[in-house]
């Protein structure tokens, strides 16, 4: 590989991972265990306390 392409290759990876980057992105944001158990515990408190008005 002579030096012009292997530079070419680096500098077209490194456009690549940037552009990457800067795309949205599709999957929803990670949220622990803890957390998930937590937030289904508040929403069945919520739902049982609006029954009970």
């Amino acid at each position: 590989m002579n030096r012009r392409k292997k530079i070419n290759q680096l500098l077209k990876a490194n456009a690549k991972k940037a552009s990457a980057k800067l795309a949205p992105k599709s999957k929803p944001k990670y949220i622990c265990k803890a957390d998930r158990e937590k937030l289904a515990a508040e929403s069945a408190q919520d739902t049982t306390g609006t029954a009970e008005q």
